[in-house]
């Protein structure tokens, strides 16, 4: 299932909208930001079709 979430760039400050997955569990993946094309650490702590935290860091 997938979960609108928002992070913050953890480089420009913008706040982004991504899809989170919650059918596998807890995971991290890396995203560009889309303002300013910098790579970001998003780690999603998740339960299934609910996201209970995400946090977000430098890449």
């Amino acid at each position: 299932m997938l979960v609108e979430i928002q992070v913050q760039c953890p480089h420009c400050g913008e706040v982004i909208t991504t899809m989170a997955d919650t059918s596998q569990g807890d995971y991290t993946t890396i995203e560009d930001c889309e303002v300013c094309c910098a790579p970001m650490n998003i780690e999603v702590i998740c339960e299934p079709d609910r996201v209970e935290e995400v946090r977000v860091t430098l890449a």
